[in-house]
């Protein structure tokens, strides 16, 4: 029995543990609603055609054509996630003999996890574009596109062996170009520059008094988007852009009681996507936004963690994605001069599925309902507020041998595990939005092509 309780170091550490916390504001441990208060106001419907703002150029650096002058935004979101696996059947252990017995007698925890997103998380972004002529732009844009913070309440529980607790930071820099090719085309680009640490522990045992696995590690990588727009009709703009997957090679360490310190290393390749957007002014108050994204998360598999020294593999990442598809729809009404409000609808098919869900991720497809206005303060200053409630469906999780967690580590298979969580997250967000020149003295945008 003693050998069964301490589970080896070579164990298996859930991917979504390292990067996910709870149950994310988009599929899997991506983080949509940190980008813009002004896009969570409208489910960020029309994203990539320019129809959140500034935020527009987290997703198509074209759309920095559209501001004119000197600009600046800082946007501060709140995440509150809220999933709690229970278990639906009784946890059991194989003993080194063969037998099966309940988790208890094993000397485990019959507890569920409690709510694995903690007190919720503080997302940052901010957004500049220079016009520098006629026709040329450059900006800047920061956030944090992945990765939450995830601790169940319960540390000690029937799945623990799984995954105990998680903590990962991302900040994403992208310095932008945009370039106006004549009035109706715009295209632009951004080099990604990403900060990726994080850590996560796993118990070695289904005891309380089981010591914990470690792994930590991170590193700074780059990608690229790239996009356009389009304005066929007056009135309509439409948007298509492209993200590159980043390669993230993480430095880190492996620790735990039986193998101690071992420096480790390990290749995540994030996913890249493709963003389409439409807008359109119906009249002098009413406008229109749709967006569909995709997201290529099947790129994801099976991820080594190796030593630094030899590559000798100790333990995988395992996991087999989905595509997710995003579908989002929006109103803006301009009720004043200054008052602008809004409100869009979104639905999302998730990259995680009943087969592959793990612990430290409540991720399913999900309902946004989004809400939000923007007022302008003064002629420099430019108040967003947006709220967003996500219905996250049923989640099941299933470690009943044939998880990817199970399937490419043996050693996990003796304990068998079954839960379900009932998600739901709530989202508020402000921005302030500064105008550092004189609208007055904006750079004129010449036509291209000038009649006789």
């Amino acid at each position: 029995m003693k050998s069964l309780l301490k589970l080896t170091a070579a164990a298996t550490v859930s991917l979504s543990a390292l990067l996910a916390a709870g149950a994310a504001s988009a599929s899997s441990f991506a983080i949509r609603s940190g980008q813009s208060a002004e896009g969570l106001g409208m489910a960020y419907a029309g994203a990539a055609a320019g129809g959140i703002g500034m935020g527009s150029m987290a997703w198509n650096p074209a759309t920095i054509t559209m501001f004119p002058g000197r600009n600046s935004q800082w946007n501060f979101t709140y995440l509150y996630a809220n999933g709690d696996y229970q278990p639906t059947s009784t946890t059991t252990v194989r003993t080194p003999a063969g037998a099966t017995v309940p988790i208890q007698a094993a000397g485990g925890s019959t507890l569920g996890t409690g709510n694995i997103g903690g007190d919720g998380s503080f997302i940052p972004a901010s957004y500049s574009s220079w016009q520098l002529t006629d026709r040329f732009w450059i900006g800047l844009t920061t956030g944090a596109p992945f990765g939450l913070r995830s601790k169940p309440d319960n540390q000690v529980n029937a799945a623990q062996v799984f995954g105990r607790s998680a903590k990962v930071q991302t900040i994403n820099v992208s310095p932008t170009i945009g370039y106006k090719v004549n009035d109706w085309l715009s295209i632009g680009a951004a080099l990604q520059v990403q900060y990726f640490k994080a850590s996560l522990k796993q118990a070695n045992g289904v005891t309380a008094a089981a010591t914990p696995i470690i792994i930590q590690g991170d590193t700074i990588d780059f990608g690229y988007r790239f996009g356009a727009t389009l304005t066929p009709l007056d009135g309509t703009t439409i948007g298509l852009a492209y993200r590159s997957s980043v390669k993230q090679t993480l430095e880190g360490s492996l620790r735990s009681a039986a193998t101690g310190y071992i420096p480790v290393k390990a290749n995540l390749n994030l996913p890249d996507s493709v963003v389409l957007g439409v807008s359109q002014v119906i009249n002098d108050q009413w406008q229109a936004h749709l967006g569909v994204e995709w997201t290529n998360w099947s790129r994801f598999r099976n991820i080594p963690v190796v030593t630094r020294a030899g590559g000798v593999p100790l333990t995988s990442l395992n996991f087999q994605y989905d595509d997710s598809w995003f579908f989002s729809g929006g109103v803006e009404y301009k009720y004043s001069r200054d008052l602008t409000l809004r409100a869009g609808v979104a639905y999302e098919l998730s990259a995680v599925n009943d087969d592959n869900r793990q612990i430290f991720i409540s991720d399913n497809d999900r309902l946004w309902l989004s809400a939000g206005l923007s007022y302008q303060l003064t002629e420099k200053f430019k108040l967003d507020v947006g709220y967003t409630y996500i219905h996250v469906n049923k989640a099941k999780v299933n470690y009943t041998g044939n998880n990817p967690q199970q399937v490419f580590n043996p050693s996990l298979r003796a304990v068998s595990y079954t839960g379900q969580a009932e998600p739901y997250i709530h989202i508020v967000s402000a921005a302030l939005t500064y105008r550092w020149d004189n609208p007055a003295e904006t750079i004129p945008v010449r036509p291209v092509v000038r009649k006789n």
